[in-house]
């Protein structure tokens, strides 16, 4: 199992070489129709690549400040911030998340298994999910010494 791969070291390393392969992700360009969707509109920007965890994820950190600051109607940051945590993340990108008061974005992760050249069926169709992690398991629990917390 390796500590940390992106989709981009499985692409560059090719399924011959990174098959079998075990690793945890938060963002597979393949999980379902949302996720097929956004990688579609970022790929037309970015010469046919598909996005990582960590473009992925910026996207769904931007997404929701615009939304928490629209819903605040004020650019207070506290103010802001607070909201980012009242509101429930849901977008193309993440899965059951949420921001906890130490500020720690919690959500599904996933154990995935680099696919062998005769399971792939087209170009990066390079991963099959082994188990979803839901994001109270996959993440730390909240550290009550926290200054946040203690809030």
């Amino acid at each position: 199992v390796a500590l940390l791969v992106f989709l981009s070291d499985v692409h560059a390393l090719g399924l011959e070489a990174a098959q079998g392969l075990v690793y945890t992700d938060g963002f597979y360009w393949d999980y379902d129709e949302q996720t097929r969707a956004f990688s579609k509109r970022f790929e037309a920007q970015f010469k046919n690549i598909k996005p990582t965890m960590v473009q992925a994820g910026v996207y769904s950190s931007v997404y929701q400040f615009l939304k928490a600051r629209a819903a605040a109607k004020t650019s207070d940051w506290k103010v802001v911030a607070q909201k980012m945590r009242d509101i429930p993340i849901s977008d193309a990108v993440m899965r059951n998340a949420s921001i906890r008061p130490d500020g720690r974005v919690i959500h599904d992760m996933y154990l995935y298994q680099v696919k062998t050249p005769a399971e792939s069926k087209a170009p990066w169709d390079y991963l099959k999910l082994l188990s979803v992690i839901p994001a109270q398991q996959a993440f730390r629990p909240m550290d009550a010494a926290c200054p946040l917390v203690k809030q």
